[in-house]
């Protein structure tokens, strides 16, 4: 039966049971990220260059102790948002911007940095395998001196898909540009030989605009990373050492999801503001039934939920409008990635008016009460 999927794209081709699945949607995924925030306030406050790109690129590669996780999150319906504060100091929103293709934006904001993400998925699957492509832009702006990094991931594999014990690497290049400077960090990420070996590790430096290297990191992204400074061939520099940059915070013992301490935190309504928009993934009533353990009801609520979502767009559609999304606008831009263009999504700021004067009837205070799940909020269309 799935012979005929091999080669294609299948984010939008297949019905997936929710066995699979975990209790979160993409929306959250990409708010997990945000664990180790300390380490891009720390690139903002340092004076030293080469250490900002230290401190960012273990930002994101810390990242991946997450993605070795196995099970699916779910995709957001259209318009879907999810909110985090609570988190040092850090406001997150994110939103569902486009359906077909899945698309994704993401805006995050402390007093050292903004965090902006588009994100778009691109998969071909290959039988007993996936290669997930990461067709998206992310962007951080260092506040203290304007400094702009732009990130090029690399692609995703996951194996044993359908025969065998499921496992997710991530071979390949991960590069992080300084725009304003034009140093950067380039980290290889070792593709998983037999019997695991290589498996999590990366290594690489860190370069000047002239492309010297000037540290080099090394390490693996579901430990720890360390870094040292080097000389020009890209030897460690005599009288230096090797110093631990960042490590994998403790996580909960024999977890069912494998979830750290923050990802429960992610679904908790304690990372909630004080009023929650109804379009939140939290309130999604699959995510919350298979959280508690049942798959009958999550399956079942997972089919409504996109089977009205499929009647939203027809009824849109007989109207002739088109969807908007509220927290983010589509830009002219359409930036280049090694896996294809991208048209941009920019936060267009609303959302802290939002916060700073929150319509009541828009939103609902957490916890005393927790309204139906309702993404259905368009500013050009009524609600059904």
């Amino acid at each position: 039966m799935m012979q005929k999927y091999v080669g294609s794209d299948i984010t939008s081709m297949v019905t997936l049971p929710v066995i699979i699945f975990e209790p979160m949607t993409m929306l959250q995924k990409m708010a997990e990220l945000m664990e180790y925030s300390y380490l891009l306030d720390m690139a903002d406050k340092t004076e030293d260059p080469y250490m900002r790109l230290v401190y960012a690129s273990s930002f994101f590669i810390s990242v991946y102790y997450a993605y070795q996780r196995t099970w699916k999150p779910f995709n957001p319906i259209l318009g879907e948002t999810y909110e985090m504060v609570n988190h040092g100091g850090i406001t997150f929103i994110s939103e569902q911007v486009s359906h077909h293709p899945p698309m994704s934006a993401g805006h995050a904001e402390t007093e050292h940095f903004t965090y902006d993400v588009t994100s778009k998925l691109k998969t071909k699957f290959l039988g007993n395998s996936v290669d997930v492509y990461p067709v998206g832009r992310t962007r951080v702006t260092l506040k203290r001196d304007g400094v702009v990094l732009d990130l090029v991931p690399p692609p995703t594999k996951v194996s044993n898909l359908i025969f065998g014990r499921t496992w997710i690497d991530s071979p390949g290049e991960m590069i992080l540009t300084n725009l304003t400077t034009g140093d950067k960090v380039v980290l290889y990420f070792q593709p998983c030989g037999w019997f695991g070996a290589g498996r999590y590790e990366v290594d690489g430096y860190v370069y000047n605009s002239a492309d010297e290297p000037k540290i080099l990191m090394t390490g693996k992204w579901n430990e720890a990373m360390n870094y040292q400074v080097c000389d020009s061939e890209g030897e460690p520099l005599p009288g230096t050492e090797l110093k631990e940059i960042w490590r994998v915070a403790d996580t909960p013992k024999k977890d069912k999801f494998q979830y750290t301490h923050f990802a429960h935190k992610i679904n908790s309504f304690d990372t909630a503001p004080k009023k929650l928009l109804a379009s939140d993934s939290r309130l999604r009533p699959d995510r919350m039934a298979l959280e508690k353990g049942d798959l009958s009801t999550s399956g079942y609520e997972k089919s409504s939920l996109e089977e009205r979502q499929r009647a939203e767009k027809r009824n849109r559609e007989a109207k002739g409008h088109k969807f908007t999304p509220r927290w983010f606008d589509l830009t002219d831009e359409v930036t280049p990635t090694p896996w294809g263009d991208l048209e941009v999504y920019q936060y267009n700021g609303k959302y802290t008016q939002h916060c700073a004067a929150v319509d009541s009837s828009e939103c609902i205070e957490v916890p005393d009460i927790r309204p139906e799940f309702n993404p259905w909020q368009y500013d050009n269309l009524d609600a059904e």
